[in-house]
């Protein structure tokens, strides 16, 4: 074989090489790319975000007092709605201001213990203002009468929790005095039997919620 010869083989080997190279280098990126693939999707479903649920909050902010009522509630003390939340329901009112002919009447008619001892009911407590659209010779009457009083104020007793929204959307109530009323409204605004407007709802104590309202309520006859 001449010199010349293998000058020109190695030549040829040589341009195949080259040739060769580019295009196994190109397959093996290939492969490391195609296999690092799998990663990469997983972890871009893995940072991915879940999908939204409704914000705690959301549902925590439901069970708040709301109401135009609410603004008579003392920012602090005993009778802020974190100082009746942990108080039976009675003591509570009677750190209210506001809730003062109610709770008198509740002394009067001797349902302190009653209604602190009870537990997971509802009341609907008339305000003073309420009270007040009652004219006095007959409010007079009813306090005088104890077994009138009573009847009356446990008409405002309810056996079960009653809270905004769902339960005073649509609701009939058996209540304490075996009488049964009626709720209804959407939002902020609710009615008690039809005539009763809930001023500060979803006010919670140790044993009770309770709902203000702006009109004492009458047992049916």
């Amino acid at each position: 074989m001449t010199f010349r010869t293998r000058r020109s083989r190695r030549i040829a080997v040589a341009v195949t090489v080259a040739a060769v190279l580019p295009l196994a280098l190109s397959a093996c990126s290939s492969d490391k790319k195609s296999s690092a693939d799998p990663a990469s999707s997983s972890a871009a479903a893995t940072s991915a975000p879940a999908p939204s649920s409704p914000p705690a909050s959301t549902t925590a902010a439901m069970d708040q007092p709301f109401g135009p009522g609410c603004a008579s509630v003392p920012k602090n003390g005993a009778g802020s709605f974190d100082g009746m939340s942990k108080d039976p329901v009675a003591t509570a009112a009677s750190n209210n201001p506001a809730l003062s002919t109610l709770v008198a009447a509740v002394k009067k008619a001797g349902l302190v213990d009653t209604l602190n001892n009870a537990q997971n009911i509802t009341v609907f407590a008339p305000t003073n203002d309420a009270f007040a659209k009652i004219p006095k010779a007959t409010l007079d009457k009813v306090l005088a009468d104890k077994a009138m009083l009573t009847k009356i104020l446990t008409y405002h007793v309810v056996g079960q929790p009653v809270k905004a929204p769902d339960g005073l959307a649509h609701g009939t109530y058996t209540t304490l005095e075996k009488g049964t009323l009626t709720t209804s409204g959407s939002g902020q605004s609710y009615k008690v039997n039809g005539t009763a407007n809930v001023v500060c709802g979803n006010v919670t104590t140790a044993n009770a919620t309770v709902q203000i309202i702006d009109t004492v309520l009458m047992p049916p006859q």
